[in-house]
């Protein structure tokens, strides 16, 4: 049996089957109801290769095969005890370790002054105008859910996100605040506004 850890969207269909047996097609509706795809990519071929996986590995077994009218037969999975014990254990560990993360805004964040005024002013701009439609998008998501009664345990991961985004969004536009202001200074070197305008002109043309 493999000892690898469960991935994502391993995690995902094995708490999708805690609730109870179900085939892949419905893991997949569900997993769309949900909002899985904040916290893991999810694709038919992905989600089928995992389930095959899991199978394999011992995690999941085979408890029924249905079929609806016409519809292909459609085969029921359901959890092992050693895909519950594998779960829970992972589970454990994603909930309760601090792991280091490497979001790709640090990055561009430690060369703001690099970068100087004109181009990271207009940047972080352009970021919160996305981040504003993010948000409000957000806010009509969870309240179709409030609204659609799924239970809120079932969806913690979306409201974490959603709390990050508008994290994001209120503490870059204090950042923009603060360079505009000069409240955070930035130093000597800076990049003309030529520069600028044609970053602009080629994003327009591209």
């Amino acid at each position: 049996m493999s000892t690898a850890k469960l991935t994502p969207l391993g995690i995902a269909v094995l708490e999708l089957l805690h609730e109870r047996p179900m085939h892949p097609y419905e893991m997949a509706q569900l997993m769309r109801e949900r909002f899985v795809d904040v916290r893991v990519k999810v694709r038919a071929g992905s989600l089928y290769h995992t389930v095959e996986r899991l199978q394999r590995d011992g995690h999941i077994e085979v408890v029924d095969t249905r079929r609806d009218g016409r519809r292909p037969e459609r085969t029921v999975y359901g959890m092992t005890p050693a895909g519950r014990d594998a779960f829970e254990q992972r589970g454990r560990e994603l909930l309760g370790d601090v792991v280091p993360e490497y979001p790709a805004y640090l990055s561009g964040l430690a060369v703001v002054d690099e970068l100087g005024r004109d181009i990271a002013l207009l940047e972080l701009e352009h970021r919160v105008l996305k981040l504003r439609a993010a948000t409000a998008a957000d806010q009509t998501v969870l309240s179709g859910l409030r609204q659609d009664g799924t239970p809120e345990v079932y969806w913690l991961d979306w409201r974490y996100a959603t709390a990050r985004r508008a994290f994001e969004l209120a503490w870059t536009e204090r950042l923009i605040d603060d360079l505009r202001t000069g409240r955070v200074p930035f130093q000597e070197h800076q990049p003309t506004l030529s520069l600028v305008v044609k970053e602009n002109h080629e994003r327009k043309t591209n």
